[in-house]
């Protein structure tokens, strides 16, 4: 498929500055699926403690990071994390790259990280569905990013 860089979202993140192109961003791909890794390591062991704010938190940062390894993997660079998510639909989802539920599950996660980190509401449902799905997206960003 070809390039068609212009979904309204994105041109509109592109236009206010939170998300641009970014000519280091390819070397940096690896790094953010080790900072993936990494979170998704500590919200297994969050979770595995029973702490599910900080599992629910780390599980959302392991997502955000899988995200942000595909979209520099496109030499971009988001200043917001909506505009990651929207980046990841124009460039993953439109190509046919990307399931469209793994990036719905990364909005979840972000509304539920939010509400763990300034609402102290969470549960351990929550952090486990979130567990699932963090793993299921650094799967499929490495897959894409082979």
């Amino acid at each position: 498929m070809g390039k068609r860089i212009g979904g309204s979202r994105f041109r509109e993140c592109l236009d206010k500055g939170k998300l641009r192109k970014f000519s280091a961003a390819k070397g940096l791909v690896f790094k953010e699926l080790k900072s993936s890794k990494a979170d998704l390591k500590a919200a297994v062991e969050s979770c595995d403690n029973k702490n599910y704010k900080w599992s629910t938190i780390q599980a959302y940062y392991s997502m955000f990071h899988a995200g942000r390894a595909l979209i520099y993997s496109k030499g971009y660079r988001e200043r917001s994390h909506y505009c990651l998510i929207v980046a990841l639909k124009e460039l993953f989802i439109a190509e046919g790259l990307l399931k469209e539920t793994l990036v719905e599950a990364l909005q979840t996660a972000k509304t539920l990280r939010e509400n763990a980190d300034y609402e102290n509401e969470f549960s351990k449902v929550s952090a486990q569905a979130l567990l699932h799905k963090a793993r299921e997206l650094l799967k499929q960003a490495e897959i894409i990013l082979k």
